[in-house]
């Protein structure tokens, strides 16, 4: 049994965001936002009071696909299909509420093999059908769902069948993972051996092997463990062209790299069936200390300067002014979180560092390792950020940070119940542009809001280091207005966001992906000439643009 978000929200049913016990969030985000967070929230449709578009299946289709896979692994149900059309963006919560249901899929195959992928792909092709990979149904730019144009029958192939850890190789400190396998699957396999694969995206809980390789993603240790780039050694995927099955080496040298290409493909070459992936001992001590700098500025160059140093930390996490003081409204009263600007602490902030405490800025830098290691790297850590005028406020807000990472996309469907929208973007840059970008995306962010008449709130944090640069993550949220459509004032804050990475050295995406919903800067971001050399691979291994058509480039 393969089970599945809502189909009209984030998570399982039953889980959900609250604030009742959060005294101070509902007031803040009234006064910066104008959301209120007290609004009584829309009532959810029942899908059966929905207009849900049918199969248009061929029966002789359907009937090739229950002799291929079984009849129990072909579904054309209307919640199977609506699960299946879109992925967990903003634009498509607000759609698939409205009924708007875009293409359907026609019908959803679960294989449970390689071999039976294998046939699926041929199935499809042969009958000149579209075919859409899916994993965990996580993503938030558009690559699940098929053109609404389309008028060939259209297949959503879900992987959740195929979701075990193959083998492990102690040695090599490698582990064969199946695509399907969501994070929880595979950490929990791994866990009971003593392994770890160290990934974990904010998506974790919902996102699978497959889905991570597909989009290129990054979790949130990846300082210590790399992006999912660095972690997938070799890869497994069906095509038209046949299996493609890379080496399972640390490095070769054999012209351009498949491996890489089929990272970050979005199923426009095939359909990943596993990963030969790196893993890691579980630490024997994993802490994650708080910080806070008198400004964002100042939290920058301590990181910065932890990348350049010999300092090996897991998470290296800088919030600017504006997340910081939403971090601190969502505490729960008496909490680890909530303590953290005690009188004590305020006091010592402004009167004995000469913080103003408005623009301070919250931090969490997470070590692991041995326990000499770790003192090690914390001592180091220590000295930069003392040395950048910060100080360390222990570890109990961090161990719960640590516990509550995953929870942040609740946020986002409690404040849509009640009629606004939130969102994210992220990019990557160098060092030498961080701080210039961050005020000249916020700035892009504050005019679109103003230009479309609405209230707006943005905020930002450092989420990755690396040698050269960081990711900086940024969330906007903002009440729609009344005189045009939501999705209207959407695009156009969202819109503005995502050219101010352009327009200040930022890529149009560090993890999420291209999908749709990025892939007019695609050309902006890898050049025109490189635009088409991604075409051309695509339409060299795809010539009928079977597979997931439109993501990408067109």
């Amino acid at each position: 049994m393969v089970e599945h978000m809502k189909w009209w929200g984030w998570g399982q049913e039953g889980v959900a965001f609250h604030h009742e016990d959060k005294p101070n969030l509902a007031p803040f985000v009234k006064r910066v936002s104008g959301i209120d967070f007290n609004a009584p929230p829309a009532q959810v449709p029942e899908l059966s009071e929905l207009d849900v578009p049918g199969s248009r299946a061929p029966q002789e289709l359907r009937d090739a696909f229950v002799e291929a896979l079984g009849a129990e692994h072909v579904h054309d149900d209307d919640l199977d299909r609506v699960v299946h059309c879109y992925g967990k963006s903003m634009r498509d919560l607000v759609r698939i509420r409205r009924g708007d249901f875009g293409r359907v899929p026609d019908l959803i195959l679960y294989p449970g093999t390689e071999a039976e992928v294998e046939t699926a792909l041929r199935i499809a092709l042969d009958a000149d059908a579209v075919l859409i990979p899916f994993g965990g149904g996580s993503n938030i730019v558009g690559s699940l769902e098929a053109p609404r144009e389309e008028t060939r029958p259209v297949l959503s192939l879900d992987m959740g069948r195929m979701r075990s850890v193959l083998s492990l190789d102690e040695t090599s400190q490698t582990a064969r993972i199946q695509a399907g396998a969501l994070g929880p699957d595979l950490e929990a396999q791994l866990n009971a051996r003593g392994w770890t694969i160290g990934h974990f995206p904010d998506s974790f809980k919902h996102s699978t092997l497959g889905g991570w390789i597909a989009t290129r993603s990054s979790g949130m240790q990846s300082d210590r463990f790399g992006d999912i780039a660095d972690i997938t050694r070799a890869v497994r995927a069906v095509t038209p062209k046949g299996i493609v099955a890379t080496s399972e080496v640390p490095v070769q040298s054999v012209g351009p790299s498949v491996r890489e290409m089929i990272l970050g493909s979005e199923g426009r070459l095939g359909i990943i069936t596993e990963a030969t992936v790196q893993v890691h001992r579980i630490a024997e001590e994993r802490v994650i200390q708080a910080y806070f700098f008198p400004d964002y500025a100042s939290g920058l160059k301590a990181m910065h300067d932890i990348a350049a140093s010999d300092a090996t930390p897991s998470i290296t996490r800088v919030s600017d002014a504006n997340e910081t003081q939403f971090t601190l409204a969502t505490s729960k009263k008496g909490s680890a979180l909530g303590q953290l600007l005690n009188k004590g602490v305020q006091l010592y902030a402004s009167k004995r560092k000469g913080i103003d405490l408005e623009q301070m800025c919250l931090s969490f830098i997470g070590f692991e390792g041995s326990a000499l290691s770790v003192r090690r790297n914390k001592s180091l850590v220590g000295d930069i950020v003392k040395k950048h005028s910060g100080f360390g406020v222990g570890s109990g807000p961090g161990s719960l940070y640590d516990q509550k990472k995953f929870d942040t996309p609740y946020i986002r469907d409690f404040i849509l119940d009640r009629g606004a929208y939130g969102d994210v973007s992220e990019t990557s840059s160098s060092w030498t542009t961080l701080n210039t970008l961050h005020d000249n995306v916020v700035a892009a962010a504050n005019k679109a809001f103003a230009e479309v008449g609405i209230n707006g709130f943005v905020f930002c944090h450092l989420s990755h280091s690396y040698h050269s640069g960081a990711c900086q993550y940024f969330t906007f949220a903002f009440q729609p207005p009344t005189d045009r459509d939501g999705l209207e004032a959407y695009d156009a804050v969202k819109g503005a966001i995502q050219q101010a990475f352009m327009d200040n050295g930022g890529t149009l995406s560090h993890h999420h992906a291209v999908g749709r919903e990025h892939k007019r800067w695609v050309n902006e971001d890898v050049s025109p000439a490189g635009a088409e050399i991604i075409g051309a691979l695509f339409t060299g291994v795809d010539p009928g643009r079977n597979l997931n058509p439109g993501a990408i480039v067109d």
